[in-house]
């Protein structure tokens, strides 16, 4: 679990992860094969050469079962309402965190395999390091895609102290382009102002989120109405 007193002030875990239990596929295989061989060789002869495949199966063991099952027990994945946090070890630990207002681009892979368990490994593209952060066995990876998006589209709107524009009136007349007509003094429509470059780069950007699937359509025309209504 990740230590809640690492959190910043106002800061809420959105997503808590360990890896996938795919991970643990090939260490317990390797144990399997390696306790199978040792075993037969010790029912087929004695001697030194017992003690010698014993002597190997323990550094496979060692070698490479039991850091692959610390390393899947003491890794965690986490999505906050900030950040996006990877954390592994146990007595040497390894630690990677991602502001969310820093994260240009989220994605997946997924083979065959990995869709029918339900795991893949998110690839991040962030403007704070170099290239593609890669996270292998990650349960779920398209849900977590979807979820950082999410979140970094509300962490956008805390940062620059926008809410969601109310909804207009069941009686509103409505304008050809499907918004509401605000009412001046006397009755007549107040017009709208042009959009400036920063609102079409919103605009933009809101539809981008749709086509990805991280807004709804009644979300992203909330969120359209609320940036005209602003422009």
């Amino acid at each position: 679990m990740f230590p809640r007193k690492l959190l910043i002030p106002g800061e809420e875990i959105v997503l808590e992860l360990r890896p996938h239990p795919v991970a643990l596929a090939l260490p317990a295989l390797s144990l399997v094969a390696a306790t199978a061989f040792a075993a037969w060789v010790a029912s087929k002869t004695d001697g030194v050469v017992v003690w010698v495949v014993w002597a190997a199966w323990l550094a496979v063991v060692l070698g490479f079962v039991v850091p692959r099952a610390i390393a899947w027990w003491t890794s965690i994945f986490v999505v906050s309402s900030d950040r996006v946090i990877s954390r592994e070890g146990f007595i040497a630990k390894r630690s990677m965190e991602i502001p969310l207002e820093q994260v240009n681009d989220v994605r997946f892979e997924q083979g065959i395999f990995d869709r029918i368990v339900g795991a893949g490994t998110l690839l991040i593209q962030s403007a704070s390091t170099t290239g593609t952060n890669a996270f292998d066995d990650i349960r779920d990876p398209e849900e977590v895609q979807r979820t950082i998006f999410h979140q970094g589209e509300l962490n956008q709107q805390r940062s620059s102290g926008r809410a969601p524009a109310p909804a207009p009136a069941a009686d509103a007349p409505m304008r050809p382009d499907g918004s509401s007509a605000g009412s001046a003094a006397g009755g007549s429509p107040t017009p709208s102002s042009p959009a400036s470059p920063s609102v079409t780069t919103e605009l933009e950007r809101l539809a981008d989120l749709r086509a990805k699937g991280v807004l709804t359509e009644d979300e992203f025309q909330a969120q359209k109405a609320r940036i005209l209504g602003q422009g």
